[in-house]
């Protein structure tokens, strides 16, 4: 083999992004694990059938178990020449019917879905009442009560600047700075009827363990009276997890949009 040859065989050949939606009900979350299913394992086993191609797929972030997304990124090296929208196409045919790619693009061969990325946004979805919606069971947490709005659309822009977030990290995933930058927090009601829901959304550079299933919690508790809208402040400022709420459920949390610079 002569060193032209060497070169192909070393090479990553081309670099496919793919935006992929998925219900994670079903998933013990994106990373690959020898227990049970995974996102990561699915969408890789997929890709290998089609590209007959040993690939490794690579995210923007783990999801835990039960987290849903509609805008998770990922990334693949592949010597196939299929065009990235075929490929899309073909996933799509061959992946369980929860996983779905909305999107298939080649980027430069150096796209890093993590290292890459500017900002991440979240939604928790509530459903607040007296009687629970059995079509949201696993999409949404079911809070037996109303809750207070305002004051959670309050509580929600104290979040957003730069803070150091220690509060709302749950021990396990230590990181070397709890500081991050909170671009945008909302709190808003959707369907205003018996099935009515609350749409948490927070948008940040970066995002600790469990981050927003305790600002998520933290926001419940300001809404259910427990605490006021002006303490979300000193919550923030105690860098202490005890004086958060807990980490709501899994199953209301959803990965929406990824953002990169506009030449990603």
């Amino acid at each position: 083999m002569n060193s032209t040859e060497h070169a192909a065989a070393r090479s990553p050949g081309r670099c496919i992004k793919l935006t992929v939606a998925y219900d994670g009900t079903n998933y013990q979350g994106w990373q690959r694990q020898a227990t049970g299913p995974t996102i990561q394992s699915a969408l890789e086993a997929a890709i290998n059938c089609i590209a007959q191609d040993d690939v490794h797929v690579s995210g923007s972030g783990r999801t835990d178990s039960g987290v849903h997304a509609w805008g998770q990124v990922a990334s693949f090296h592949t010597k196939s020449k299929m065009p990235a929208d075929v490929f899309r196409k073909a996933l799509n045919a061959t992946l369980p019917h929860d996983i779905v790619v909305r999107h298939a693009c080649d980027v430069p061969i150096t796209f890093r879905p993590i290292n890459d990325a500017i900002s991440k946004r979240y939604r928790y979805v509530l459903q607040p009442g007296r009687i629970n919606d059995p079509f949201s069971l696993k999409h949404a947490w079911f809070v037996k009560r109303i809750l207070d709005v305002p004051s959670m659309q309050a509580a929600a822009q104290a979040l957003i600047g730069e803070h150091d977030f220690a509060t709302f990290q749950s021990t396990g995933s230590p990181r070397q700075s709890t500081v991050r930058t909170m671009l945008d927090a909302t709190v808003t009601v959707h369907d205003a009827d018996e099935r009515a829901k609350i749409f948490i959304e927070v948008e940040a550079t970066g995002f600790l363990y469990n981050m927003v299933r305790i600002i998520a919690g933290t926001l419940v508790d300001i809404g259910q009276g427990r605490r006021t809208a002006d303490s979300m402040a000193e919550i923030i400022a105690s860098c202490d997890r005890s004086q958060a709420g807990m980490t709501a459920p899994a199953h209301g949390l959803y990965l929406l949009q990824v953002h990169y610079p506009p030449h990603h």
